[in-house]
């Protein structure tokens, strides 16, 4: 099975950007689909985004869209997240997860995590 280890997090100004890595190790990092994954304080983990083994297909949380990217480099075992115009609402430790099955959206479906990376958007 596949390793997944996230960083790139930090403490962020509201209005800034971050980009996430998720790299990968172990299986083909091109067998699986890819997401992202949140949890704030006090709060359930919640969806953010999944993009197919190939790349072609992407989804996100209405809460993200249009604010933030996902993107897969399948030659360098590499996912990432691209996050503009960030909130305080965003801050959270983020995620990445795999799964073969589909551009699912949901948590159960997902059985490969990464340690997480925090992300605090404050002033």
């Amino acid at each position: 099975q596949v390793q997944l280890v996230e960083s790139g997090g930090g403490l962020v100004q509201p209005g800034g950007s971050l980009r996430l890595s998720c790299a990968a190790s172990g299986r083909t990092f091109s067998d699986y689909n890819m997401g992202w994954f949140r949890q704030a304080p006090g709060k359930e983990r919640e969806f953010v985004a999944v993009i197919s083994w190939s790349g072609d297909s992407t989804s996100y949380a209405d809460s993200v869209k249009g604010r933030f990217t996902i993107s897969r480099d399948n030659a360098k075992n590499t996912l990432y997240l691209q996050m503009n115009t960030l909130k305080p609402d965003d801050t959270a430790v983020y995620y990445c997860a795999a799964q073969s099955g589909g551009t699912y959206r949901t948590l159960y479906k997902y059985d490969l995590w990464g340690q997480g990376t925090q992300v605090t958007v404050s002033s």
